[in-house]
C-alpha cells in the first residue's frame, strides 16, 4: 500500500496551505462571508432565495480547492474563463456546474428567465394609472447610474468596465448581470456580485437614509383618496405590446430583456393560468435559486481576487447610494408642486429593486402614520424604475459598442 501523506489526502487543507498569502486570506475570508450571507438571508436581513444558495456555494468553492493535471489548483465546479470551443466541451464534461453556466449564463439566459419571471408579477395598472410622476420618479432614481459612469473612468476603469459598474445603480440584478457580460465580461463576475450583494442592502439600509433625509411630518403624509378608474387588463396587455415593440425598436440591444418583461405582463393579464402558475413560481424561483448558486460558486478567491474589486465595491454602494438620494430628490420636488400633498418617502421606490423598495417606503410610512397607504404609488414608481434601468443600461450598451 502505498504511503499516502495528510496533505495529499486532504487536498482543500493542502491547497490552502501551499496558496499564496493573499489568496489563503481571501479563501478565508470568503467561506466565512458565505456563512454569514447564509445567516443572514434565514434571518430575512437579506433574501432568503438568492442570498442561502449563493453563501453555500461561496463557502464551498473557496473550500473545494484542489490540485489538477499540470500542477495548476482548481475545482470541479465551473471554470467562468474557458473560452475555446475544445476547452469549453472539455469543461462540459468535467465540471458540474458548467452547463448551466455556459447554457444559462454566459448568453445571458438566467437574466431573461427572471425577468421572464418578474413580469408576471407587475401589475403595470400602476403605472399606467400615474405616468408622468412614476416616470420622473424612475429616471430621477437613475441619478446614481449618471454619478457612477465618469466616476469610474476617473478610477481607472475602461469606459465599457465603468458603464457596466455603473448599472448597479438602477438596483436590477439581471440587467447588471446582463449589461456586465455585454459590456465587459472579463470582470463580469466581481461586477455581477457586487451588484447583488448590495442589492440586499436597499432594504435594510435604506429607511436609516430615508429617517434622515425626510422629517416625519413628511413621513406621515397620507396620499388623497385615488379616484382614477381601474385600469383593464384589456389596456394593460395594450400597453405591455406597445411599450416592449417601441423600446425594441429604439434600443434592440436590450430586446430579449424588453420582450422577456413585457411577455411575462401579457401572461399575467391575458388569464394563462398555467404559464401565469409556470413563470411567477417554477422559472423565476428556480432561476433566482440557480442564479445565487452561481454566483456563489464563481467567487472563488483566485478569481474574485482582483485589484479592480475594491473599486467595485466603492462605485457600488455609490451608485445605489445617489440613486436613493435622488429618488428621494425627485420625491421632494412632487412634493413640493402638489403642495405639500405629496409623499416624498415614495422617491425612493424609484430606484426599483421591485417590489422590495417599494415594501420599503410603505413600512416607514406605516412607522409615522399608520394611516397612509403610498404602496400603490410607490409600486407605479418601483415598476418603471424597472424599464428605465432597461433603457438607460440599453443607451450605455449602444453608445460603447458602437464606439
Amino acid at each position: 500500500m502505498p504511503d499516502i501523506a495528510f496533505l495529499d489526502l486532504f487536498q482543500g487543507i493542502a491547497t490552502l496551505v501551499q496558496a499564496e498569502p493573499s489568496i489563503l486570506i481571501g479563501r478565508i475570508a470568503l467561506m466565512a462571508l458565505g456563512v454569514l450571507l447564509i445567516y443572514l438571508g434565514q434571518k430575512g436581513v437579506l433574501e432568503a432565495l438568492l442570498m442561502i444558495p449563493m453563501g453555500l456555494g461561496m463557502a464551498t468553492v473557496n473550500a473545494a480547492v484542489l490540485f489538477l493535471p499540470g500542477g495548476k489548483t482548481g475545482t470541479l465546479f465551473l471554470d467562468p474563463l474557458a473560452s475555446g470551443t475544445d476547452e469549453v466541451m472539455a469543461q462540459l464534461q468535467v465540471d458540474w456546474l458548467q452547463p448551466i453556466y455556459t447554457f444559462a449564463f454566459s448568453n445571458g439566459l438566467i437574466a431573461c428567465l427572471v425577468f421572464l419571471g418578474i413580469g408576471t408579477l407587475l401589475d403595470v395598472g400602476y403605472v399606467m394609472q400615474r405616468p408622468f410622476r412614476s416616470m420622473f420618479l424612475a429616471v430621477c432614481g437613475e441619478l446614481g447610474t449618471l454619478v457612477v459612469f465618469p466616476l469610474g473612468v476617473l478610477m481607472g476603469l475602461t469606459d465599457k468596465q465603468a458603464a457596466a459598474t455603473a448599472t448597479i445603480g438602477g438596483a436590477d440584478g439581471p440587467m447588471v448581470l446582463f449589461t456586465s457580460l455585454i459590456l465587459a465580461p472579463e470582470i463580469f463576475v466581481p461586477i455581477t456580485v457586487v451588484g447583488y450583494l448590495y442589492l440586499g442592502l436597499t432594504y435594510g439600509g435604506y429607511p436609516y437614509l430615508i429617517k434622515l433625509l425626510v422629517p416625519k411630518r413628511l413621513r406621515a403624509i397620507a396620499m388623497p383618496p385615488d379616484t382614477r378608474r381601474p385600469i383593464t387588463a384589456s389596456e394593460k396587455m395594450v400597453f405591455a405590446v406597445v411599450a416592449c415593440l417601441l423600446l425594441s425598436l429604439l434600443f434592440p440591444v436590450a430586446a430579449p430583456l424588453f420582450l422577456s418583461l413585457f411577455l411575462g405582463v401579457i401572461v399575467r393579464e391575458s388569464g394563462l393560468s398555467y404559464f401565469y402558475d409556470l413563470f411567477s413560481n417554477q422559472i423565476l424561483y428556480g432561476a433566482t435559486f440557480f442564479l445565487g448558486l452561481v454566483l456563489g460558486v464563481l467567487c472563488e478567491a483566485s478569481t474574485i481576487l482582483n485589484p479592480k474589486v475594491l473599486i467595485l465595491l466603492v462605485l457600488g454602494i455609490v451608485a445605489l447610494t445617489f440613486s436613493a438620494l435622488g429618488g428621494l430628490a425627485g420625491g421632494y420636488v412632487l412634493y413640493w408642486l402638489s403642495g405639500g400633498k405629496y409623499n416624498p418617502v415614495i422617491g425612493i421606490a424609484a430606484v426599483s429593486c421591485v417590489p422590495t423598495t417599494a415594501k420599503v417606503a410603505q413600512k416607514v410610512v406605516t412607522e409615522a402614520n399608520k394611516n397612509a397607504i403610498v404602496l400603490p404609488h410607490a409600486l407605479g414608481a418601483s415598476i418603471s424604475g424597472v424599464i428605465t434601468s432597461a433603457i438607460f443600461a440599453a443607451v450605455l450598451v449602444s453608445v460603447l459598442k458602437a464606439g
